[in-house]
């Protein structure tokens, strides 16, 4: 079983890093795989509505400049998936909003790609609008139909220098009893 978690800050080792890393420690302690890709900071262009990948019905976003359909074929691949952000104005990175346009368009044109697989959202915060971003990921993974392991909180740590999440011990929590029931879910799936 494997797990990619789509890092949508900008900041390679920020706060958003550090919290996906705490859910990957319970996946592997299970024997699960996990992979960061990077997605904040990288060149991906938001979904033009052209429609071209329900014409061609390839997996595939005709747009191939950039690295949504990397990523795309990454989320084929995995069991669960993990979509990360930082909050910038209480919504998620541009990036990471492109990538669930995206891929929520290839994932639709080619009979629902994502359907039952594992979603999770994780989000980094200083203070507020996070529940915003954490409702915002959730949605692309109703839609998707895929299913969403819950945590003893909303999946997100306050922080805002980077490594200040470290020290929220409640959002750490959070995350490794994220990866807990994480790992218990695809489990029971894969029986």
């Amino acid at each position: 079983m494997k797990v990619v978690a789509f890092n949508g800050s900008p900041r390679k080792e920020g706060n958003t890093a550090a919290l996906i890393k705490h859910v990957f420690t319970e996946l592997e302690k299970e024997g699960i795989e996990t992979e960061i890709v990077q997605v904040g900071g990288k060149s991906i262009h938001g979904c033009t509505a052209c429609g071209k990948c329900y014409e061609n019905a390839d997996k595939k976003c005709v747009i191939d400049k950039d690295i949504a359909n990397e990523c795309i074929e990454k989320m084929l691949e995995a069991d669960g998936i993990i979509l990360a952000s930082p909050t910038y104005f209480a919504d998620l990175t541009p990036e990471l909003k492109a990538l669930i346009d995206r891929a929520g368009f290839v994932s639709g044109a080619n009979g629902g790609l994502f359907k039952r697989k594992v979603g999770a959202a994780v989000v980094a915060v200083r203070r507020a609008g996070s529940v915003h971003v954490f409702d915002s990921i959730n949605h692309f993974f109703t839609i998707s139909q895929m299913i969403i392991p819950g945590s003893s909180y909303w999946n997100m740590g306050i922080g805002l220098a980077e490594g200040d999440v470290e020290k929220d011990e409640e959002g750490i929590q959070t995350m490794q009893v994220l990866g807990q029931n994480m790992a218990w879910l695809l489990k029971k799936l894969n029986v």
